[in-house]
């Protein structure tokens, strides 16, 4: 299975299961910016336990190797699991909204987009992209995130809305991390 086919795949399913979700990370961001290469596929979903057994029927074997009891503790606990695709090597992470009013609301603010090879489909906003990557920059330091946003404010450019990221990023903790990028791609504040 090629990524495009894992992602419309995935999308699908999710869609039938009707569990809210969109596409984040670096899909996210290529979305709204510059696209770059990864085998990981970053999803933002609300997953509850009733979803639990139809989302691991979704997901069967030797197609996909998942682990039910990691994806009932990643419901339980709010936090991440995973989906691999053996034959491609492509990996779904499932991730859990961020524990504060942005996450909890982010997923309202979806967009819905047409991917590259016409598959329908959610993807988080470029505000919110941009919010999510200074989040992980913040906790993991890779400047792939700061790239990405970089990429997004070239491409999308006027259309993102810095003075909600703003809010977002001084909330969070994140407003230096903002500024940063603002003043490196010679933006004002």
């Amino acid at each position: 299975m090629t990524q495009p086919e894992l992602v419309r795949y995935a999308a699908e399913s999710l869609d039938r299961l009707r569990v809210p979700w969109m596409l984040v990370g670096s899909h996210g961001s290529g979305i709204h910016g510059e696209t770059r290469f990864t085998r990981v596929i970053d999803i933002v979903l609300e997953l509850t336990p009733i979803d639990v057994p139809d989302f691991c029927a979704a997901f069967p074997p030797p197609e996909f190797y998942l682990s039910e009891p990691a994806v009932w503790m990643g419901v339980r606990d709010q936090f991440a699991f995973n989906v691999l695709c053996p034959s491609s090597g492509d990996k779904l992470d499932f991730l859990f909204p961020h524990p504060s009013g942005w996450g909890r609301s982010q997923l309202s603010r979806r967009k819905q987009v047409t991917l590259a090879d016409g598959t329908p489909a959610h993807a988080a906003s470029p505000e919110d992209v941009i919010v999510g990557k200074l989040w992980y920059y913040h906790d993991g330091g890779s400047e792939k995130h700061l790239r990405d946003i970089a990429g997004i404010l070239r491409v999308s450019g006027d259309t993102v809305d810095r003075a909600a990221v703003t809010r977002w990023a001084e909330q969070l903790g994140y407003l230096p991390i903002w500024h940063a990028v603002l003043d490196k791609l010679g933006l004002p504040h």
